[in-house]
């Protein structure tokens, strides 16, 4: 049975706090594990949440700033105490890689695991699979940091009553989808496209091009919104996203779910104030102000 879904393993920005772990995000893709921004206790989140090593597929860093990073010593490590069967890959900047060296042999320890390094230095696709493709964007950040954004290939689905018009039933099905047609009748007069879907990840940015390139079209998500909107000159100053203007690129956007996460420790009770915000900008969607430990299931495909 696919899964996806969003684990939220830490939604602090900065340090974390009481009731708040540093950054940390699990996207499962059906049979994949997609691990975004492992920040400090990371590992230990994983656990609490149910994640194990053996989940993980792809490693994906926005930047190099601590709490989006700092994990990636005990993760790698977990990986290969785990003997993890299956290559993992890591994409991170390229700027950034000395930091990524001197994580994951932060310490001495066994390596029984492929680790393939494929930084990012440019704006594009990142890797293809039979299931979706990955690429990235650059964002506006005092370091560079790049957002990911998962995009799942459009199929077909096939329409009962005109496959009934066209007398195709039982095994047939099958048949005029995997070779696209049957007995003169094509595989478009019988169905339609079912639109693939898509996910993104942005972090610490403020408002760019990328931001929006990322966020078009998304079935689910997931940006940082930092500040509240009061608070709006900090966010500029600092390279962040109120959460206003992280709904308004939601609402632009066409975003199913909006998941806001990375919130700053000056908040020390998040209560409705963030999702007041989102709705008052006009963000009318599926929202979610993350927790820790929170799953959220991608939305169903339209």
């Amino acid at each position: 049975m696919s899964v996806r879904e969003l684990v939220v393993l830490g939604t602090a920005s900065q340090v974390p706090t009481r009731h708040r772990n540093h950054n940390g995000y699990l996207l499962r893709w059906d049979g994949e594990g997609i691990l975004f921004d492992p920040g400090e206790g990371t590992q230990r989140q994983m656990l609490r949440a149910g994640v194990a090593a053996h989940d993980l597929n792809r490693i994906c860093v926005t930047h190099f700033h601590g709490d989006h990073s700092l994990g990636l010593a005990g993760v790698i490590q977990r990986i290969n105490l785990d003997r993890v069967p299956h290559e993992i890959t890591a994409h991170y900047p390229r700027s950034g890689r000395r930091f990524f060296e001197r994580l994951r042999y932060a310490t001495a320890y066994r390596e029984t695991v492929e680790l393939t390094e494929a930084p990012v230095d440019a704006d594009g696709v990142l890797a293809t699979t039979p299931a979706y493709t990955l690429e990235a964007r650059r964002l506006s950040h005092p370091v560079e940091s790049f957002g990911y954004r998962l995009v799942e290939l459009d199929g077909r689905r096939m329409l009962p009553e005109r496959l009934a018009a066209h007398g195709i039933k039982g095994p047939d099905v099958g048949r005029v989808q995997r070779e696209g047609s049957l007995g003169g009748v094509p595989l478009e007069a019988v169905s339609e496209v079912r639109r693939g879907q898509r996910f993104a990840f942005v972090m610490d940015t403020r408002l760019c091009e990328g931001v929006h390139a990322l966020a078009e079209g998304c079935d689910m998500l997931v940006i940082e919104s930092t500040f509240l909107d009061e608070d709006e000159q900090l966010a500029v100053e600092y390279g962040h996203l109120t959460a206003g203007q992280a709904a308004r690129v939601a609402r632009d956007a066409g975003v199913r779910h909006l998941v806001l996460t990375h919130f700053s420790q000056r908040y020390t009770d998040l209560g409705g104030e963030f999702e007041r915000q989102a709705r008052a900008a006009g963000f009318d969607g599926e929202l979610t102000v993350a927790r820790d430990l929170l799953r959220v299931a991608v939305p169903k495909r339209r």
